[in-house]
Parts: structure tokens; C-alpha cells; sequence
């Protein structure tokens, strides 16, 4: 989902630039999904972040909405929107500043180019993502802490390494976690690490953020944006009061929330912020729904203690989890509890890191992806590979080159994921222990992790018994033919199958072919089989 240049009135600049604020012309037009953009100047005394308010009343075709706006510094206030329809929008401000008060126009929001999609949404089915077009959005993301808060030399080099990587979206911290350039969201007060005034951001750093996330919506990644982490207790951000927590999530919705390729995550490891309850996350999380117009997807990720999934302001369950994907049952009954869409963002990394978090070999971190998939689930990326064993120097945590054998394995595992069923993989009788996923009667996979066998009986669940009100129609009793390969999920290798398997039912809850009742495997690990209907 490109985000084109031309859609944004302040084009994009250097990586990791600031750009001056500055007031400048209202575009006349933008494209659907694209960023309207409004600024003007005002009152630059006293504290605009507290003192001033400013919104914009859009009223579209069959939409009104209340859209925040910001102040971006040296006396300019913005309002950033994404048009969710075509048509005449016409706005007016509101503000508590007459020189902001009451200052209208319009504009056409245009059908969209090509490459933009729209924001990525939960499906109906409730249990995957597509974009607002309707394409499906097969999740293979990977974590960068902080590579958004590097060096621009540093930034262009994980843009380049993403550009050619298979992964479409990308977890990052506002607030620093490991070294970096940019370390200041406030502005300071003194020469002291906790010297900052949590009531005054620094908009060069919020600009410079910015710019990232635009980057990656222009090569078709999603910015999982995390606005807490409990891994800097020396400055103390994630520590904040309520009114300064408000302020702060107020400010970044309206700076943020205009782009499409945005997504929420409250907290890293949130249950490790000592200074927040569970309460005080369920404040934010109701605050943070009700400042995004624009909607955008919302999550939570834990160290120990699940968040509850359930809750009407979480959209999917973001999950740390290492053994949840060493098979697909356990995968499915994450999804099965939360009753949406599970993305296991961390499962442990390949790398070289000394503790069992960061030692995974490549082969271990793809076998979790395919179980994920198996399980109806997705699974998140990341690497500690680093000279000095030293992780907050590696891909993890501050971007720069991939140095893993996974990346290419998963690029193979996201063309499996394209050419599978819509909206997604869904587990078929996971809880009668069949191990396989797709759309029953048409689409079957069946992976196998470490496992060697040399022969498998070729049964399939029928559908009936899912467990997730998605049973299929009555299929009667006439042979269905299915075509199969086997696929080398490391080799990367697709080996059809000689024939046609005639599946027809066995009792009332598999099917079989009584004339091919096994395929032969290689001797080999990480292997899978693929069964898709046929007119044969």
C-alpha cells in the first residue's frame, strides 16, 4: 500500500530530516485514503500544547467526523485527515483560539492510484486482516525497536534491506530503547536524563518519526507504531502521569493517525511497566479510540500476563510467545479464546544473542511461522545476529542490514500464504487433532515441522466440527478431486504429485480415497503437503 508522494502537502524529506513548521496552501483534491492536510498559524505563547485546541468538522459523503489537530511548533497548528470515501469533503475548524475559530473550505477526495489500498482492517470473518479494498493482507512482520530513531545513513539502509525483504509491516517504539541519534520526544529542561517537560513535545523529533512511517507506507509496510516500553526507566517516558500520558496519546493520534499504513500497539511488554495497572492501560486504550478518527487497528503485547483480548477497544491480540507455535493446536486455541485475529509477534529471534530469546537457528523461526499458519494465526520476525553477541546493536534493535537465512524462507512461506485461500488459513477440525489448514472441499495444508514421516495417510477433515461456526454446506456424497504437492518449506522446492486424489466421505466427519490412501515423503524435515480442488 504505496503512499505516494503527491498525497501528502508537505512532501516527503531526507530521512530523518526535520522540516521548519511552516503554514502552507490547502490542497483542492487528494486521493482516497490519502492525507488531506490543513495548517495555519496561531498563538505560539505560553504552552500551545496545553493551551490551545484545535479540530476540524469534516462532513463527506454520508460521514461527519470530528478530526483533532496538533501544534507543530513556531505558531503553526495542523489537522491531518485520510478520507475513508470519495466525494466533496467540506470542513470547518473549532478552536478556542479566534485566529484558529471557524476557518472553512473544501476539497475532492479522488479515486485512489494505483498501489493504495486503503488501511489494512480485521475481516469480517473476524479472524484475519485485508486492506480497505478488500485485498487480503497476509501478515509477515518483523520488529525494529528503534531504527526509526538512527542516523539517517542508518535508516536508509533498513529501508533498502525492507524494500527487498518479505515482510509488510514493521513493529517500532516512539520512545528510544537502545542507542540512538534521535533520544529527545520532550523538550529538555536541564542536563539531567529525567530534565524534560513531559507538557512540551519537541516536534523536530515527531517530524523525524514521521517521516519514517511515510517511508514505509511507500514501499508497502505497515508502522506498528508502540507508544510504551519499560526499557528506559532512566528518562522515565513510559512513566508518565495521566494528564501527561492524555496529552501524549491525544498529540500522536493527531500527528499520526492520518496514515493509512498506521497501527497501534499500547505497550511492549506492558506488564513489565511497573508505574501503570491494568486500569490505567484500559484508560489509555478508551482514550486512544476515541482521539483516532481514522480507526486505526489497536493491540497490547505482554511479557506474562495476557492482556484481555476480548476487550471492545482491542482489534487483534499481539502475543509474545515462544512454544505457543511449536504446533498449530496450541496456535489455534490462542485464536479460539481471543475470538480475533492472533499475530504472535515475538516467538523468540534468529540470532546469536547469549539468552534462549535471541539463539534461534533460521530452521526454528520458520517452523513457527508454518505452525502459526496451520494454527490460523500469524507470526512476527526478528534477528539478534551482532559481532559482540550484543542485541541492542542487531536488527532488532536498531535496523541496518538482515544477516539470518530466514528471511528468504519466509518470502516462500508469504507466496504460499498468496496463493491460499481468501481471507485466510483456517484450522479444519483442529480440535480432532488433523494438523491441517486452508478451506474445507477446496484448499488443504498439512505441514509437519520436524517430524520425518516417510508415508501420510491422506484423510481429510470434512469440515463439519470446526469449532468456529464456519461449517460448510452439505457436500452430498460425489468424489471431490484435489491435486497435491509436496513442499520443502527450506529448500523452497514445490514437487507435484503424480494424479488426482477422489476424496470421498468416510463417516461423517473426513474424507478419504479409497484408491490412493497415502502419499510417499522424503526422508526430510520441514516438509508440507498441499491439496487444492481440480476439475480433474
Amino acid at each position: 500500500m504505496p503512499v505516494s508522494r503527491r498525497e501528502v502537502l508537505v512532501g516527503s524529506v531526507a530521512c530523518g530530516a526535520a522540516t521548519l513548521a511552516r503554514a502552507a496552501e490547502m490542497p483542492a483534491e487528494v486521493e482516497r485514503w490519502g492525507i488531506w492536510e490543513a495548517s495555519f498559524e496561531g498563538p505560539a505563547t505560553g504552552n500551545p500544547f496545553d493551551d490551545v485546541r484545535i479540530a476540524a468538522i469534516l462532513e463527506g459523503p454520508g460521514k461527519r467526523l470530528r478530526v483533532p489537530g496538533f501544534y507543530d511548533g513556531d505558531g503553526i497548528y495542523r489537522i491531518r485527515f485520510s478520507p475513508p470515501e470519495q466525494g466533496r469533503w467540506r470542513w470547518m475548524t473549532d478552536s478556542n483560539a479566534a485566529a484558529l475559530h471557524g476557518r472553512s473550505g473544501s476539497f475532492e477526495a479522488t479515486a485512489p492510484s494505483k498501489g493504495n489500498r486503503g488501511p489494512v482492517r480485521v475481516t469480517p470473518d473476524g479472524y484475519h486482516f485485508a486492506y480497505a479494498d478488500g485485498t487480503p493482507f497476509r501478515q509477515i512482520g518483523t520488529t525494529s525497536y528503534s531504527w526509526a530513531l538512527q542516523s539517517d545513513a542508518k535508516c536508509a539502509e533498513t529501508l533498502a534491506t525492507l524494500k527487498a525483504s518479505p515482510f509488510n509491516k514493521m513493529r517500532m517504539c516512539v520512545f528510544p530503547n537502545v542507542p540512538a541519534v534521535a533520544t529527545d520526544p520532550f523538550v529538555r529542561t536541564g542536563p539531567g536524563l529525567k530534565d524534560w517537560d513531559p507538557a512540551r513535545f519537541d516536534p523536530a523529533y515527531f517530524r523525524r518519526f514521521e517521516d519514517r512511517i511515510r517511508r514505509l507506507g511507500e514501499i508497502g509496510i505497515e508502522a506498528d507504531v508502540i507508544l510504551y516500553h519499560p526499557y528506559d526507566p532512566k528518562r522515565g517516558y513510559s512513566d508518565m502521569q495521566r494528564a501527561d500520558d492524555e496529552r501524549y496519546i491525544r498529540y500522536v493520534a493527531a500527528r499520526f493517525g492520518a496514515f493509512r499504513n498506521v497501527w497501534w500497539s499500547m505497550a511492549n511488554e506492558y506488564d513489565l511497566v511497573p508505574t501503570k495497572t491494568t486500569a490505567d492501560w484500559d484508560h489509555l486504550f478508551q482514550l486512544l479510540q476515541a482521539a483516532d478518527p481514522h480507526d486505526r487497528l489497536r493491540s497490547i503485547h505482554q511479557f506474562d500476563v495476557y492482556y484481555d483480548a476480548r476487550r471492545p477497544w482491542i482489534t487483534h491480540a499481539s502475543i509474545q510467545n515462544n512454544s505457543a507455535v511449536l504446533d498449530d493446536l496450541r496456535a489455534a486455541l490462542h485464536r479460539d479464546f481471543a475470538l480475533k485475529p492472533v499475530i504472535f509477534d515475538e516467538v523468540a529471534y534468529e540470532g546469536n544473542f547469549n539468552e534462549p530469546w535471541g539463539w534461534l537457528k533460521a530452521e526454528e523461526l520458520v517452523e513457527r511461522f508454518w505452525y502459526g499458519l496451520v494454527g490460523g494465526t500469524y507470526v512476527g520476525h526478528s534477528e539478534t545476529w551482532e559481532p559482540n553477541r550484543d542485541a541492542r546493536f542487531s536488527w532488532l534493535g536498531q535496523g541496518g542490514r538482515l544477516t539470518g537465512t530466514s528471511a528468504p524462507r519466509l518470502a516462500f512461506l508469504r507466496r504460499i500464504m498468496e496463493e491460499g485461500p481468501t481471507p485466510g488459513f483456517e484450522p479444519i477440525q483442529a480440535w480432532w487433532n488433523h494438523h491441517v489448514a486452508g478451506k474445507p472441499y477446496e484448499y488443504y495444508l498439512r505441514y509437519f515441522g520436524k517430524d520425518t514421516p516417510r508415508e501420510w495417510p491422506v484423510v481429510l477433515p470434512s469440515g463439519t466440527g470446526t469449532g468456529h461456526g464456519n461449517t460448510p454446506p452439505d457436500r452430498g456424497k460425489d468424489p471431490i478431486a484435489l491435486r497435491a504437492d509436496i513442499i520443502d518449506t527450506w529448500a523452497m522446492t514445490i514437487t507435484p504429485v503424480d494424479g488426482v486424489f477422489r476424496m470421498s466421505p468416510r463417516g461423517d466427519y473426513e474424507l478419504h480415497d479409497p484408491a490412493r490412501p497415502t502419499i510417499w515423503l522424503p526422508d526430510k524435515p520441514y516438509l508440507a503437503v498441499r491439496l487444492v480442488k481440480t476439475q480433474g
